[in-house]
């Protein structure tokens, strides 16, 4: 498939934005079965996968097309899309585009790894999370392998389960040293002091996923330099404040881009509070943010 020149695209409008955004389709199905994520196996009929397919080529396309703007692309799909070729070829497409700064995705790394040596790999990155018994250690680390040998820019990361950290503790001394491993709380743990010591020696940063982070009334990057984006193209500041700001495609979402509090309690996701001014994570991730690398990894 080919973005470039395709009919329909809106030129952009105003003054020149550098945005990130974060775009989640329709797509719901995952090849996977983990026990802590609802979707798991669960199949788009192939009506949805059609619907998936178009979504994902129009907002595709559109980003092509803004090349007076500056973008930063992470697709997080609750569903695995690197088993669907629509989602391998937009992010081989959208990565040799010179507006496009970063564009990265979410996956469990179950995919062909081939497809990258079409991409640029100095623009595409991928955010890859191991599931413990959903695939052996060793297919895991073969991909890595992989994408260690196109050179392909990558994190890896685990769910920071009881039962996945001797699993964890293996991978971390097979992978590379210089390849970041992280580690995601898993949802509603709370973790005793020694509990969080053994994951924070395997991921530095493990305590700012421990503890959900104030973020009533605080400033945040998101609705400013970083949207949410959904199949229809209607525009939120994040994924976890779904009042609107707009429409990509008609342009309406750029008038309400400007600063504004954090509405929430809390934020206890990576892919939102790692957008809050009050942590220093820019800095920690800097050059990185999408595909959650640290600046120089050397920990």
């Amino acid at each position: 498939m080919t973005y470039l020149g395709l009919p329909g695209l809106r030129p952009a409008q105003d003054t020149p934005l550098d945005l990130t955004i974060l775009y989640r389709g329709p797509l719901a199905s995952c090849d996977y079965d983990c026990p802590y994520c609802p979707f798991a196996k669960r199949r788009d009929s192939p009506a949805q996968l059609r619907t998936d397919r178009a979504a994902l080529e129009r907002f595709a396309g559109w980003a092509a097309g803004q090349t007076s703007d500056t973008l930063s692309l992470l697709f997080t799909p609750w569903g695995e899309g690197l088993v669907r070729s629509w989602y391998r070829s937009a992010l081989a497409e959208l990565s040799h585009l010179p507006h496009i700064r970063r564009v990265a995705i979410q996956t469990n790394l179950s995919f062909r790894t081939d497809w990258l040596a079409e991409a640029d790999l100095g623009t595409l990155a991928l955010w890859t999370t191991y599931h413990p018994g959903q695939v052996t250690h060793e297919r895991f680390l073969t991909k890595c392998g992989e994408l260690d040998a196109l050179g392909a820019r990558y994190s890896v990361g685990v769910v920071g389960e009881p039962e996945h950290l001797g699993a964890a503790r293996r991978l971390r001394a097979e992978l590379p040293p210089e390849i970041y491993l992280w580690v995601n709380a898993a949802e509603g743990r709370s973790y005793t002091d020694a509990e969080a010591e053994d994951w924070t020696a395997l991921d530095p940063l493990f305590g700012y996923s421990r503890h959900p982070h104030p973020s009533a009334g605080l400033p945040c990057r998101t609705g400013e330099s970083v949207i949410s984006v959904d199949g229809d193209g209607a525009v939120q500041r994040c994924h976890f404040v779904r009042a609107p700001l707009g429409n990509l495609y008609d342009g309406s979402y750029r008038a309400a881009l400007g600063p504004r509090p954090c509405p929430l309690d809390v934020c206890d996701c990576h892919i939102g509070y790692v957008h809050l001014e009050s942590l220093p994570l820019y800095d920690v991730f800097a050059g990185g943010v999408l595909e959650r690398i640290p600046a120089g990894f050397s920990f």
